[in-house]
């Protein structure tokens, strides 16, 4: 890579990383203390796979409402452009297992939904592209992947 540039993730090997993992991908501190952490929920392999959009945009209605029944520090679910993942942001959360529990109770309540929240016209801006069936198989294959989430990087990185 070249010069070191100001997004994160584009600092990021790619050819390296071993999804599915959860990284710490930033931290910023306001003025008055208060941290943001960046999480990096790789599901896919980049340049390899991708999640198809239906199924993306569900898991991140899914994601975003039942992840704050599981804390209050929640910021934002927002799918990456590639595809491959999402960023989870937390206020002030620098608990690393924490988040994996997160994470992993926040997919499981995915696989116990039985519609996907805010699919409509009036609180969605496509609510006609929709895959609950397609959220519930890419958290069914993320949680059978556990014990990965941890590994950010393959062997030969």
């Amino acid at each position: 890579m070249s010069d070191k540039m100001n997004v994160e993730s584009f600092n990021l090997d790619h050819t390296k990383v071993k999804a599915p993992y959860v990284r710490l991908a930033d931290v910023k501190t306001g003025q008055h203390g208060d941290t943001i952490h960046k999480y990096d929920l790789r599901i896919c392999q980049p340049n390899k796979g991708h999640m198809d959009m239906p199924a993306l945009h569900s898991l991140e209605h899914l994601m975003a409402e039942k992840s704050r029944n599981h804390s209050d520090l929640v910021l934002d679910v927002s799918p990456m452009g590639c595809q491959t993942g999402f960023y989870i942001a937390m206020l002030n959360h620098d608990d690393y297992n924490g988040m994996l529990e997160l994470v992993e109770g926040t997919l499981n309540d995915v696989l116990e939904a039985d519609e996907v929240p805010a699919c409509n016209e009036e609180q969605c801006g496509w609510a006609a592209s929709h895959s609950l069936e397609g959220a519930k198989d890419l958290a069914r294959d993320l949680l059978a992947k556990r014990g990965e989430w941890h590994q950010v990087f393959g062997s030969e990185a």
